[in-house]
């Protein structure tokens, strides 16, 4: 009979083993916790599902019910890439553009995204949003524009559209950056020619300007000496030029110099100096 009890003892512990490891898995799951940079959202299995109109759980530990759960989104911002994302110009042909987003749910409406979008909502909202403005917008430019000239304009107008686009969709965009613009290797290389020769002819000109700016500038100096000169001839009377002959004549008779002058001996009257040592 002993041995009889000692086989019914574990049958009858059993239950309580379960009861307990049961326990235990509910008791965990009562657990939460958050991460830095990161917001949970609150699913209730009996009080009607998603919590939208409660802010999300914050950084840190939790302790809910074990048969809800919560869902965990990074909130940071996040930088998504997309390369040769496929366009068309204005002219029908095909550019390749590299796009990269900057973007994050908005906190405060993070369980409606939840309930909405749910957390693929990168490829369920931003992504197509940024492929349809992209094939928008570039549509209304020429392969040149886009690969010269065009590219910070489109830029800004692909932000703009997804922006907008994007204020219903309970998530942020923060900027759109278009790394690269590929184009077919054949309108790259024209557009680079004729790109090039717009610089040559550039050159050009600004070499030309200057030449005829320094033969200006000559111009006008050769001008203005025989301007003067002519004006130094006119005022040069020879009244003015006999005084003038005296006061030289007598700073050189005044000098410690040897001289010899014999006044009134040239044809203008003038003093004549024969020799000095």
């Amino acid at each position: 009979m002993s041995n009889n009890k000692q086989l019914e003892f574990p049958k009858a512990i059993i239950p309580i083993i379960f009861l307990v490891i049961v326990g235990l898995i509910l008791f965990s799951k009562a657990f939460v916790t958050v991460d830095r940079g990161e917001a949970g959202v609150l699913w209730k299995r009996f009080g009607g599902g998603v919590v939208v109109d409660a802010p999300p759980m914050g950084e840190g530990f939790h302790i809910v019910a074990p048969w809800n759960k919560v869902d965990i989104y990074n909130v940071r911002q996040q930088n998504m890439f997309i390369k040769d994302m496929e366009v068309l110009s204005s002219n029908g042909l095909e550019i390749k553009l590299d796009v990269s987003i900057l973007y994050q749910p908005k906190i405060d409406e993070l369980g409606l995204l939840h309930k909405t979008k749910g957390e693929n909502y990168l490829d369920v909202v931003i992504i197509p949003e940024v492929r349809s403005a992209g094939r928008s917008i570039v549509g209304r430019y020429t392969p040149e524009q886009l690969y010269s000239s065009k590219r910070d304009v489109i830029q800004r107008e692909i932000f703009d559209e997804v922006s907008k686009k994007a204020l219903g969709q309970y998530v942020q965009i923060n900027d759109i950056l278009v790394r690269d613009v590929t184009l077919p290797p054949t309108i790259k290389e024209a557009i680079e020619r004729k790109l090039k020769q717009e610089q040559e002819s550039l050159e050009y000109e600004f070499r030309l300007i200057t030449a005829d700016k320094e033969a200006q500038k000559q111009r006008i100096e050769a001008q203005g000496k025989a301007d003067a000169n002519r004006i130094l001839s006119a005022s040069l009377t020879d009244k003015i030029l006999q005084d003038k002959g005296i006061e030289a004549t007598l700073e050189l008779a005044r000098s410690p110099n040897s001289k010899i002058i014999v006044v009134g001996s040239s044809k203008d009257g003038l003093p004549l100096i024969l020799g000095n040592n």
